[in-house]
């Protein structure tokens, strides 16, 4: 299998420095730790409300189990038979 190994990262890296020059590459190394840094902070945060939204779900579906034992049941009368009426001579 290849992969990249020590004479292709150096090509790699002298091929940027043509592109960017030597002056560049600490500004965009620094905006490159900055965006790991602000993404790393957006999962953490991502993760916490996760853990908060499925914390607070038992206790929703607990207080919908309540409402639904409140509410009564409410015969269907498109299914039950009407009453039979006093039949007329």
């Amino acid at each position: 299998m290849m992969g990249i190994g020590f004479p292709e990262l150096m090509i790699i890296l002298v091929i940027i420095m043509i592109i960017f020059g030597a002056g560049k590459l600490p500004e965009i190394g620094s905006a490159f730790g900055k965006s790991i840094k602000n993404f790393k902070t957006s999962m953490k945060e991502a993760e916490e409300e996760g853990e908060l939204a499925t914390a607070e779900q038992p206790e929703a579906v607990i207080e919908n189990a309540e409402e639904t034992k409140a509410v009564p049941e409410i015969a269907d009368s498109s299914t039950e038979p009407a009453p039979d009426s006093e039949k007329q001579s």
